[in-house]
């Protein structure tokens, strides 16, 4: 995928570049706190993809012909995975998440480093309806730099506040750019389960939803932690984390029910650049004493200070 800006988009930072002027999603706090560290903004970054969602596999059952009763023939496993592939995944799917994301990251990137931009801080990605039909994948941020330091080959990109930012920095990280783990996980409504909701089963466990649930958060976090070896990061701050359940009629089977679950995390992998030592301990803090005379003191020394 290719994040070439479009010419417009190639119009607008010109005119920025021109204009002197920039500007920011942040708030004062978080500006404050990012120039405290060194950064500058130099203008809002924007990247946005949109997507015809077409094929999407899951369109089998996952477990649906598995063994009935206790003495029937051995059950095939009934959660299917993305990442696993096999009858039920929705593996082309996840890869077409994949690819809207990170092509809506790059070309956020493309337009911080037509800037002069060393990162953006504070992304924030979503996805929505079009309106002629498909999804709408946007990345908006503030892009920084770092005066006098040398341009990067590609700018990070992180997801952390302002504030978040600077105290990475202040601790000797730096974002190293978003990493994401998408996982969708579908189960079929198999004998077990469907004995197990019943209004007269009590008040017991679901096996079935519970491995559903634990399979796609699992591969989502693995599917994160090689997104971060990608990047080559040394580890990742989760900063968001997403999870949705919905419930179909099985194509395989008539009157049965298949569940799906979309686990998605977004997280700023991290590198370190500086060995910070928690010997140097934090700086102080201000005190303020619950004495009224003695603040009344403070206040009189202050002043005779100042004159």
């Amino acid at each position: 995928m290719s994040n070439e800006l479009p010419p417009i988009a190639e119009a607008r930072m010109a005119e920025i570049r021109q204009s002197g002027t920039w500007g920011s999603a942040l708030s004062s706090d978080e500006f404050a706190a990012i120039r405290s560290v060194g950064f500058d903004s130099v203008g809002q970054v924007l990247g946005a993809a949109v997507y015809n969602v077409g094929y999407t596999g899951g369109y089998n059952c996952p477990g649906g012909w598995a063994g009935y009763g206790r003495w029937g023939p051995a059950p095939t496993p009934g959660t299917q995975v993305s990442s696993r592939g096999g009858y039920g995944s929705f593996g082309p799917l996840v890869q077409t998440m994949y690819q809207a994301r990170r092509a809506a990251i790059g070309r956020m990137t493309a337009e911080c480093a037509e800037l002069g931009g060393h990162g953006v801080v504070g992304v924030r990605l979503s996805i929505g309806p079009f309106p002629a039909g498909g999804l709408e994948f946007k990345a908006i941020g503030t892009a920084v730099r770092a005066p006098g330091a040398p341009p990067l080959s590609e700018p990070f990109t992180s997801d952390l506040s302002g504030q978040d930012f600077a105290k990475l920095v202040m601790r000797g990280w730096m974002p190293a750019g978003l990493a994401l783990g998408i996982s969708i996980g579908a189960r079929h409504d198999d004998w077990l389960t469907v004995g197990q909701t019943r209004w007269g089963s009590g008040n017991a466990e679901v096996t079935g939803y519970t491995e559903l649930v634990n399979d796609a958060r699992h591969d989502a976090r693995t599917q994160l932690r090689a997104d971060v070896k990608r990047i080559g990061a040394q580890g990742v701050v989760v900063a968001g984390m997403e999870f949705r359940v919905r419930e179909r009629e099985c194509p395989a089977q008539e009157g049965r029910r298949d569940h799906i679950v979309e686990a998605i995390n977004i997280g700023t992998a991290i590198v370190r650049f500086h060995d910070y030592s928690e010997r140097n301990g934090p700086p102080p803090l201000a005190i303020m004493s619950l004495d009224p005379q003695r603040r009344q003191a403070a206040r009189v020394n202050i002043g005779a200070n100042r004159t």
